[in-house]
């Protein structure tokens, strides 16, 4: 590799990890035992000091079906689901619209 590719490679670079913040879907939490559920679970895994909760909310939403509502169950942190970078596994179920 030549010294002038460098440049191009330092941009895309870090192009390419504009987006490697972004919250993305994941496994969702299963229901405590006993708990009532009131619909499907969606999760998103997601960075808590670059994602605002809108954001997360919003990335849930487009998760569930349309007509129903995500509505924030729990938050966790276990890592088997989220890589390293985006740890905070934010757990909703798609609530029926009233």
């Amino acid at each position: 590799m030549t010294i002038a590719r460098l440049p191009a490679l330092a941009i895309a670079i870090a192009l390419g990890g504009c987006s490697a913040l972004d919250p993305y879907p994941t496994y969702p939490a299963p229901a405590n035992p006993g708990e009532v559920d009131p619909g499907p679970r969606v999760a998103i895994c997601y960075n808590t000091v670059v994602s605002t909760l809108d954001r997360v909310q919003a990335a849930a939403q487009q998760e569930c079906e349309p007509d129903t509502v995500a509505t924030p169950r729990h938050t966790d942190w276990h890592m088997q689901y989220c890589p390293l970078l985006l740890p905070a596994r934010a757990t909703f179920t798609c609530a029926p619209k009233h």
